[in-house]
Formats: C-alpha cells, sequence, structure tokens
C-alpha cells in the first residue's frame, strides 16, 4: 500500500477521517470527497488515483450512480474501486459489482 494513492469517497467527515487516518499509517497518500460528483472531478484531474473507497450511501449522487458515471470512462476501466457502507440492505452487493465495484 505504501506510497499509493487512495481517494476516500464518503458524506461523513468522520468516515473520511478514520479512513484516511489508517491508511496514511501504512504510508498511502491520501485524497477525499464528500460526494460523487466531487469525486469525479478529482479523478479527472488527478491521474495518480491508484484505487477509490466509495461509500454507497451518499445525499445528491449515491455511490451507485457516481461508480456507473466512473466506469464510462474507458481511462477508468481498470481503476480499482471498493464500495463501503455501513447500511448494507439485501441485494446491496449484487448492485455494487452490475455497477462497476470490485
Amino acid at each position: 500500500l505504501a506510497n499509493k494513492k487512495v481517494l476516500v469517497v464518503d458524506d461523513d467527515t468522520r468516515n473520511i477521517f478514520a479512513m484516511i487516518s489508517v491508511l496514511e499509517d501504512q504510508q498511502m497518500h491520501t485524497a477525499f470527497a464528500d460526494n460523487g460528483r466531487d469525486a469525479i472531478a478529482i479523478l479527472h484531474s488527478d491521474s495518480n488515483i491508484d484505487i477509490v473507497l466509495m461509500d454507497i450511501m451518499m445525499p445528491e449522487m449515491d455511490g451507485i450512480d457516481t461508480m456507473r458515471e466512473i466506469r464510462r470512462s474507458p481511462r477508468f476501466k481498470n481503476l480499482p474501486i471498493i464500495a463501503v457502507t455501513a447500511k448494507a440492505m439485501k441485494g446491496d452487493r449484487e448492485r455494487c459489482i452490475e455497477a462497476g465495484a470490485w
């Protein structure tokens, strides 16, 4: 994980802080967005993102829609996106994979 760059996408600043703290302890470089639209903008402006941790339940543009939008770009075809959620509902795993999560 050392020297890899992760984009953490979550609308709860406590979650962002917790995840980034753990990842930086592993010598990862970090970036964050608190909504899907900003995450997409960051991906387009920063070519050094190696992986994305994507919250599923966000207002405005949820993680499912954000992953679908990211996957529309051939540039992000192989970008690892890991879905993260505190409230997994029945069928969420399948919906996340269908949207482009790993």
